[in-house]
């Protein structure tokens, strides 16, 4: 009986000793974690007690979680379950600016998922500045002086004359191409290149110049937000200036080259004239030199001919006697 009492003393004891440390537990529970699970459950957010303490055990920022499914609930977006926002969470992204990028999206009537917006951010892409340029296109100078170090545009048309444009493009972000398409350096860059090749495929620089909009025109046709993450809303000129004429004065170096080459055309057979005048004047005077020799060469001959006695003179002048033959 003895033994019957103290086992169910001791039960009691255990029972207590549960029941206190459960509700030390409890308490701990409920002052760690009461505050985020009332103002989820103020804001009609649900999220459990269970759910903020599998937070702390995973390290996961569960005030930053509750405060980002308050602002989606809030919204309208029921979609954003803190089970997702843990897991953009944990693969290190920005979980407030892509709850904030949604709502964005939401208010404007732009389609854009938790999906989406999670790749985007987790691209290294800011996904609230893509909505709101979305939402309110940007204007992109060209060319942007910040990048390229230069004011405007120079580009000649058919007859020669230089053209110095400024150009700025308003554009918008494409959602869909966001991930993997080009930035803005290449919409500077092709814009540049059509507009270069539009006023270079002007006859004159007065078509140009009468009608601005034919550059616009012409670069807008040609498609050059392809595989962008940016969709070219409209490019408008804002300042259009006439520089040099290189045509004359690639004409004028033109003429300069070509009397260069003359001058050097004539000089050169100049130069060969004066060469084989020379080598005449060589040759006449070697043939003197033959002249001279063949001339000495007459009195040794006589004076030979005068010993052999082939040679002699006679008073009267008569010829000498013919020699019998033998």
């Amino acid at each position: 009986m003895l033994g019957a009492t103290i086992g169910m003393n001791m039960f009691q004891w255990l029972c207590t000793a549960v029941v206190f440390v459960a509700v030390v537990v409890m308490v701990l529970v409920v002052l760690k974690y009461g505050n985020l699970w009332l103002r989820a459950f103020m804001s009609n957010a649900h999220v459990s007690i269970f759910s903020l303490i599998a937070m702390s055990l995973r390290k996961v920022n569960a005030p930053l979680i509750v405060d980002a499914r308050i602002m989606a609930v809030q919204a309208g977006l029921r979609e954003v379950t803190t089970r997702r926002l843990e897991a953009h969470y944990l693969a290190g992204g920005d979980v407030l600016r892509v709850v904030r990028a949604l709502i964005a999206a939401h208010r404007a009537d732009i389609p854009l998922d938790f999906d989406q917006a999670a790749a985007i951010d987790l691209a290294g892409r800011d996904v609230l500045d893509a909505v709101q340029t979305s939402v309110h296109p940007k204007v992109i100078d060209c060319p942007d002086p910040k990048r390229s170090h230069k004011n405007v545009l120079s580009a000649i048309a058919k007859n020669g004359v230089e053209l110095r444009v400024r150009a700025r493009v308003t554009v918008r972000t494409n959602l869909e191409q966001l991930i993997g398409g080009a930035t803005e350096e290449t919409i500077i860059a092709r814009v540049g290149e059509g507009i270069i090749t539009a006023i270079g495929s002007a006859e004159n620089h007065e078509e140009v110049l009468e009608n601005p909009d034919l550059i616009s025109r012409a670069v807008l046709a040609r498609g050059l937000d392809a595989h962008t993450a940016f969709e070219i809303v409209s490019i408008d000129i804002a300042d259009i200036d006439v520089g040099e004429n290189i045509g004359a004065r690639l004409q004028a170096d033109q003429a300069e080259a070509d009397m260069r080459v003359a001058r050097a055309r004539a000089e050169m057979r100049r130069a060969m004239a004066m060469a084989e005048e020379q080598e005449m004047r060589a040759e006449v005077a070697a043939k003197r030199a033959e002249l001279l020799l063949a001339e000495a060469e007459v009195p040794k001959a006589m004076a030979e001919a005068f010993l052999q006695g082939k040679l002699y003179a006679s008073q009267d002048g008569s010829p000498p006697p013919i020699p019998p033959a033998r």
